[in-house]
């Protein structure tokens, strides 16, 4: 099987998307998603308690998939986690066959279901490529020689829409500097932004994976808009979401029509499908031709 490292450094056009895993211990949902999108995607990414709600652990997710013969990438955060346990969880990656991580600060506690925990953040999205960095050089933290030196292929999160876009940039150099391979960028509404974005950041020679968003009606893009920093959805994508007589379908043929204009400037796109990941082949189904 071609690994997901090997298509991006090879110049192929790749897909991934987002199958959180389940807040319990019964994965057969989350399997059978999968399962469904193994001949479409190239990669699957196994959410790390996303949102700092509590689910299953994202290593045993992914190591599901492994078992498989489908590629995770796992994302991991600092959220929850110091340096040990994060390191902890990379050599057990690595013992399990998972080379993609997808190295990220995390969301803060207070924003998910358990407000009254207690936030770790010993490490950030930096540090932490620079933990995974180091780690694959056959050295922990500490200075301490490993039995056996892991292979990872590290991400990033990106945000093209922040402003200012300058700050956003320098934060990049940094996750490049410190070992990242690939970024894969939150959720892109305006094409043109993306394009700019990737003529910025390509000199320095890392994979851009575009972010694309189902929005299934009105009233959930007025919420990113109003809740999630970083991002905005232009009026008139909302209002042909408020005209449309079926929301959800509008939504997917949005999703499709900004994956196909991403695709000209991209590396790839990552699909964003909010519990509807059935309707992935549709949002994709031109991206292959």
């Amino acid at each position: 099987m071609i690994s997901l490292q090997e298509k991006l450094e090879s110049g192929t056009f790749v897909i991934t998307a987002e199958v959180s895993p389940p807040k319990g211990c019964d994965c057969s949902e989350f399997l059978g998603k999968s399962r469904a999108l193994s001949g479409l995607i190239d990669a699957i990414n196994v959410t790390d308690n996303q949102g700092a709600n509590m689910r299953i652990a994202p290593l045993a997710a992914a190591a599901i998939l492994v078992r498989e013969g489908i590629e995770p990438i796992l994302q991991l955060t600092c959220r929850d986690r110091n340096r040990l346990a994060l390191q902890s969880d990379l050599l057990g990656a690595a013992a399990l066959g998972i080379t993609n991580i997808l190295a990220l600060t995390g969301d803060h506690i207070s924003c998910g279901d358990h407000r009254t925990g207690k936030p770790v953040f010993d490490l950030d999205s930096v540090q932490l490529l620079q933990t995974i960095t180091g780690l694959s050089t056959g050295q922990d933290l500490a200075g301490n020689a490993l039995e056996g030196v892991p292979l990872f292929y590290a991400g990033a999160a990106a945000a093209p829409q922040a402003e200012p876009f300058a700050l956003t940039l320098f934060k990049l150099e940094k996750k490049v500097a410190a070992g990242a391979r690939f970024f894969q960028t939150q959720a892109i509404f305006e094409p043109q932004r993306l394009q700019a974005f990737c003529a910025a950041v390509r000199p320095t020679g890392v994979k851009v994976i575009a972010g694309i968003f189902l929005l299934k009606s009105a009233g959930m893009a007025r919420f990113v808009n109003k809740n999630i920093p970083g991002l905005t959805i232009p009026a008139e994508l909302i209002a042909e979401l408020e005209a449309a007589t079926d929301p959800l379908a509008t939504g997917v043929e949005i999703a499709r029509r900004l994956a196909t204009e991403c695709r000209s400037c991209c590396d790839g796109v990552h699909i964003m499908a909010m519990g509807r990941e059935e309707l992935i082949p549709e949002i994709t189904k031109e991206l292959r031709q």
